[in-house]
């Protein structure tokens, strides 16, 4: 669930997926899912400062939204891993890496399409000093992203790109041979991506988002208009409004799926077999939670 942009909603989603991407004990998986509305709670909190009037609100917003993620998107999620089990075990084209990007960006939007009226109700109930809060809030994000992507020194700054696409690929595939750690520097280094127009895409997204916010609230829209905004926002975060970023964000998508395919491709049959296991474990997980009463997830269970 997500208060204010498409990028809180990803976060927020990610929190909820967290259990089975992160955790590998059945106990651990269970006990932390359940407790994802509250961990959900306390993330959003730090960007608007929740009232005590708006707590219990979203409280029990986010308990809905869990219990509605449970029942019908784990089970989903649960396909989607066979899926890719199969995917695992042969060579992929980048176009199998698009489509299948493609159809995890669905989700995220359904997920996000999913909380809208609820979000919608309690944003209407933001006052502007919470919009100022989430302002610095955005600061302090942009300062984060600022350091971890935008280091002066070019050297420095491939070097950074390169560890943290050799640890997502080891955290599915196990350890990255030297000739695949090449492969993946090559890549980086052709590849469109642009920190610096990343950021000034984020920094205007934040701007509108400051900026529509400030004038509903000011003018006490409705609960439509409200609605209307975050679904905007969403849009925009898909689709930018700005073409030449829409275009650059292309060929950034098309440029990562060759650089995903190839990489997998380059996979010894062990690296295949640690992915392989690893989504098997994610598909147990997400099928245990989605036959799990809610009640029971909060429970820390008898690891298996």
């Amino acid at each position: 669930m997500k208060w204010t942009s498409m990028r809180m909603g990803r976060r927020i989603i990610a929190t909820l997926l967290l259990p089975l991407v992160l955790l590998s004990g059945c106990s651990a998986v269970r006990f932390t899912y359940g407790q994802a509305p509250l961990l959900a709670y306390w993330w959003l909190d730090g960007y608007v400062d929740f009232s005590g009037e708006q707590t219990p609100r979203v409280k029990a917003a986010l308990e809905d939204y869990m219990a509605w993620h449970r029942a019908t998107q784990l089970p989903d999620y649960a396909q989607l891993l066979v899926r890719l089990q199969a995917m695992a075990q042969d060579r992929v084209t980048p176009a199998q890496v698009c489509s299948m990007a493609d159809e995890l960006q669905r989700r995220l939007e359904l997920a996000y399409e999913h909380a809208v009226p609820a979000m919608a109700e309690i944003v209407r109930g933001f006052s502007l000093a919470q919009i100022d809060h989430l302002e610095k809030r955005f600061e302090r994000d942009n300062y984060e992203m600022a350091r971890d992507y935008l280091q002066p020194d070019a050297s420095d700054r491939a070097e950074a790109a390169l560890k943290r696409t050799v640890d997502r690929a080891e955290s599915i595939y196990g350890s990255v041979e030297d000739d695949q750690r090449a492969l993946l520097a090559a890549g980086l280094a052709s590849s469109p991506f642009d920190p610096q127009r990343w950021a000034d895409e984020r920094r205007a997204r934040q701007r509108d988002i400051l900026r529509t916010l400030r004038q509903l609230i000011a003018a006490k829209a409705d609960t439509a208009s409200f609605e209307a905004a975050l679904r905007a926002f969403s849009a925009q975060a898909t689709q930018s409004p700005r073409a030449d970023y829409r275009q650059y964000r292309q060929r950034l998508f098309d440029a990562n799926c060759a650089l995903t395919a190839q990489f997998h491709n380059s996979t010894r049959p062990a690296q295949r077999q640690h992915a392989l296991n690893k989504l098997k474990g994610w598909t147990e997980d997400a099928r245990a939670l989605a036959a799990t009463p809610a009640a029971a997830v909060t429970r820390p269970a008898v690891a298996p």
